[in-house]
């Protein structure tokens, strides 16, 4: 399952983890993605998304339906 969510396109980002005795090694951040389902009231069935837990605070403050219109619109399989 790769770590991308579909409401905000978060992906992994990359660095360098610095210890105490600045040696550096390669590290990575990881968003927080949690696989959630949805009813949508607009195509009267449920989704299921991958989704961060920011895109689960859009979807709260914008509406499933608004949400959902936007990545049909951008061509994503719902």
């Amino acid at each position: 399952m790769p770590a991308r969510c579909q409401v905000t396109g978060a992906v992994p980002s990359f660095g360098n983890a610095i210890s105490h005795s600045h040696r550096r090694t390669s590290r990575t951040w990881r968003p927080n993605v949690q696989r959630r389902t949805y009813w949508v009231p607009s195509l009267r069935r449920k989704v299921r998304l991958q989704v961060s837990t920011t895109g689960i605070k859009v979807i709260d403050r914008r509406g499933i339906d608004v949400v959902v219109a936007e990545l049909l619109a951008r061509g994503e399989k719902v």
